[in-house]
């Protein structure tokens, strides 16, 4: 692993760390572990990598919950890549408080917003992981 790799792994376990990230640590844990602080992360040098969701496996529920926690009123819908709402609400500009509304959403429902898993840094979840 890289050092950029590390840093990106670190920053994006830092963000999910309050909603209970599940890591898998090969060379000494079998079972996946769920990590609650940093110095779990890379004990003594040893590489994590966390179970996420592919963005793909979103649930028409969860798609649903996304709007209505994050689009001005509940509008906006979804293509088949994004999630599209419409800024009229907050004019042209999308405020940071927004930005962090849907990075928090995403964290807390364990999703791979980062693309961590095509580059191998972490594992797909499996199905029901983290209910």
């Amino acid at each position: 692993m890289t050092q950029e790799e590390k840093e990106l792994l670190l920053k994006d376990l830092c963000a999910r760390l309050s909603y209970g990230v599940v890591v898998q640590e090969p060379d000494y844990y079998e079972a996946p572990l769920t990590i609650a602080t940093m110095s779990e992360v890379f004990y003594n040098g040893l590489e994590v990598k966390p179970y996420l969701r592919p963005m793909s496996s979103m649930t028409e529920e969860e798609k649903k919950e996304l709007k209505a926690d994050t689009c001005p009123e509940g509008t906006g819908y979804f293509d088949e890549k994004y999630l599209i709402c419409p800024m009229s609400h907050y004019g042209e500009q999308i405020s940071y408080d927004f930005m962090s509304v849907i990075l928090e959403w995403l964290n807390s429902h364990h999703f791979d917003y980062r693309g961590l898993i095509g580059k191998g840094l972490a594992l797909e979840a499996p199905e029901g992981m983290y209910k």
